[in-house]
């Protein structure tokens, strides 16, 4: 179990490998972020997009579903999270495009008021298949201290 005492600053890790369909950018779309360019082939077109591409939340989700499976090999004694920072979508994202995560630990502080957690930022990359960065994020994570005994 990794907890708080063993997350070393600037530590770096490289996971994850996911495709984007074109049904599930339709399909998030439609449910949660129903802009034309994310809908159709036809609206997109006439955009700076140029074709479907992929809302920008479908790829904080699609980055979300990559981290639990890493946080599911590496057994971080995890907390959740209070939030992220600096959210940015640096390029779009298209059907067929293989995104994969890069993260970097840039700090780390430990609860004044809850000795039994600390928290950490990293900074979080996402790119696809061709290395270019598509999105970053500095996510604040909490985990618990190493227990007594």
């Amino acid at each position: 179990m990794k907890y708080f005492e063993d997350i070393e600053i600037g530590s770096r890790t490289a996971f994850g490998s996911y495709t984007v369909t074109r049904e599930e950018v339709i399909d998030f779309a439609t449910k949660y972020d129903p802009q034309p360019f994310h809908l159709s082939d036809e609206a997109a077109a006439k955009t700076h997009f140029g074709r479907l591409s992929a809302s920008g939340w479908h790829t904080c989700a699609m980055m979300m579903s990559m981290l639990v499976d890493n946080l599911k090999d590496t057994q971080q004694a995890g907390l959740g999270s209070p939030g992220q920072d600096e959210l940015r979508w640096l390029k779009p994202v298209y059907p067929g495009d293989t995104l994969r995560v890069e993260i970097e630990v840039i700090d780390k502080r430990a609860s004044q008021s809850r000795p039994e957690m600390g928290s950490y930022r990293s900074l979080i990359t996402v790119l696809n298949q061709n290395d270019v960065a598509v999105m970053t994020t500095i996510a604040i994570g909490l985990v618990a201290t190493r227990p007594n005994g």
